[in-house]
C-alpha cells in the first residue's frame, strides 16, 4: 500500500468517500499486484485492532517472499511487529516506566524543558511551534527517560525523521542501521558504567539468565530502545503540532482554553480524535478467513486500519468534522485499541497538556503567521503531522 498520504492538507474528505462506499474495501498494495484491505469505519477499525486473528508478525508474513529492503532487524521487527506471547513478554518489561504514576513524576521535568524551549522565543518574528517546541520537547523527554546523552540526541532525531521519510527506501534502511548501531553501542556503554535510566534498568534483564532462558535477547533490547525512542517522540510531536493548529483554526475553542486552562486535560481526547498523529495503524495480516463489515477477507492478506478515517466516522461521532470540546471523545482510536494500544499514551497526554498550558499562558494572542493552505505536511501515510507551524503573537 502506498506510503504517500492521498491528500496531506485534508485527507478527511477522501476518507469520508471511502468510508461511505464501504468501510472495509480491497485496495492495491503496490507490491507485486497483490491486494490488501483498508478499514475506514469506526466499528470495524475497533474490532480489527483487537482481533487476534490478525497478526502483526511481519517476519512471518514476509518469510520466503524476498525483499530488496535492508532494514536492520532491530528496527524491522520491534515489539509492534510481534504477537503474544513474545509481545506480552516484551511489553511487560517496559510497562512500569509509562504508568500514570511514573509519568506524574516526570511532569516537573517536562514543564522545565517546555519553559526553556519557550524562553528561546524572543518575539519580533514568527515562531515555529513544530521545530521550536513540538519536535525538541518529546525528543528531550524520551531521551532523558531512556538515558540517551545530550550529544547523541540530534542524531537520534535525524535518524527517526528519516525512518518516516516517504519515497526514499534507501534513506529509511540506512537510518535503521545507524540508529540500531548507535543503540547497541549505548547498551555496551551502560554495561560498563551503569546508571539509573530505563535503558540501564533493562540491561540486567538481557544479561541475567532466568531459568535457563534470557528475559531479553540483545537484539530485543536494542529493538525495544529503538521503538521507544522513535514512537516516544514522533507521535507526540505530531499530536502537539496538530492540536495547536486545530485550536488556531477554531478561535472559540482556543479562547475557551486560554481562559480556562484547567479544561485542557479534558480537551485532549477531542483534539486527538479530530486530527490524530497516527493516520494509519501499523501493518497487520489475516491468519485465517475473517469477516469484517460484511466483507470476507481471505487468510494471508495485509490489512491497514485508517485511524484518521475511523475517528471521523459519523456513526460513532456525530458531526465528526466539528471540533467540539464538549464532545465525549474518550473512545477515539488515536492511541489504537487492544493489546497494542499505545504504551506511551499517558506520557503523550502529559507533554501535550503541559505544552498547551504554557503556550496559551505565555502567548494569549497567538495566531497563524501564514494562511492554513500554505502549511506543509509530512508526506507519509503512517503519521499525520506538520513540517512546520509558524505563528505570531
Amino acid at each position: 500500500m502506498s506510503q504517500d498520504s492521498p491528500c496531506p492538507q485534508d485527507p478527511y474528505s477522501p476518507y469520508a468517500a471511502l468510508r461511505s462506499g464501504c468501510p472495509v474495501r480491497s485496495v492495491p498494495t503496490g507490491s507485486g499486484g497483490r491486494s490488501g484491505y483498508l478499514v475506514t469505519g469506526y466499528a470495524e477499525a475497533r474490532e480489527t485492532l483487537a482481533d487476534g486473528r490478525l497478526s502483526k508478525d511481519t517476519a512471518a508474513f514476509f518469510a520466503g517472499k524476498g525483499s530488496p529492503r535492508t532494514l536492520h532487524p532491530a528496527v524491522a521487527h520491534t515489539m509492534l511487529a510481534t504477537d503474544p506471547p513474545r509481545h506480552t513478554r516484551l511489553r511487560r518489561s517496559v510497562t512500569g516506566a509509562f504508568t500514570a504514576g511514573a509519568v506524574t513524576r516526570l511532569r516537573p521535568f517536562i514543564a522545565r524543558v517546555t519553559d526553556e524551549l519557550l524562553d528561546r522565543w524572543t518575539g519580533g518574528g514568527p515562531f515555529d511551534v513544530v521545530r521550536g517546541l513540538a519536535v525538541p520537547l518529546p525528543v528531550i523527554v524520551i531521551c532523558e527517560l531512556l538515558g540517551v546523552p545530550e550529544t547523541g540526541r540530534p542524531d537520534v532525531r535525524r535518524w527517526s525523521a528519516e525512518l518516516f521519510s516517504a519515497g526514499d527506501p534507501h534513506a529509511v534502511d540506512t537510518a535503521s542501521h545507524a540508529l540500531a548501531g548507535y543503540l547497541a553501542e549505548l547498551v555496551a556503554a551502560k554495561r560498563r558504567h551503569p546508571g539509573d535510566s530505563l535503558l540501564d534498568r533493562l540491561v540486567p534483564a538481557c544479561d541475567e539468565d532466568r531459568n535457563g532462558d534470557q528475559h531479553l535477547s540483545e537484539e530485543e533490547l536494542v529493538s525495544l530502545a529503538a521503538l521507544l525512542l522513535v514512537a516516544g517522540h514522533e507521535t507526540t510531536t505530531h499530536f502537539l503540532g496538530n492540536a495547536v493548529l486545530a485550536l488556531l483554526r477554531h478561535p472559540a475553542a482556543l479562547d475557551r482554553l486560554r481562559k480556562d486552562p484547567d479544561a485542557i486535560p479534558g480537551a485532549l481526547d477531542e483534539l486527538l480524535r479530530f486530527d490524530p498523529p497516527v493516520a494509519t495503524a501499523t501493518f497487520r495480516f489475516t491468519t485465517q478467513a475473517v469477516t469484517l463489515g460484511g466483507v470476507e477477507l481471505p487468510p494471508g492478506v495485509p490489512v491497514q486500519i485508517s485511524l484518521g478515517a475511523a475517528n471521523r466516522d459519523p456513526e460513532r461521532f456525530p458531526e465528526p468534522d466539528l471540533l467540539d470540546l464538549d464532545r465525549e471523545a474518550a473512545a477515539h482510536l488515536a492511541f489504537g485499541h487492544g493489546i497494542h494500544r499505545c504504551l506511551g499514551a499517558h506520557l503523550a497526554r502529559a507533554e501535550a497538556e503541559i505544552a498547551l498550558r504554557a503556550v496559551l499562558a505565555r502567548f494569549p494572542a497567538i495566531r497563524l503567521a501564514v494562511p492554513p493552505e500554505r502549511l506543509e505536511w509530512r508526506r507519509t501515510r503512517l503519521v499525520r503531522g506538520l513540517v512546520s507551524l509558524p505563528v505570531l503573537t
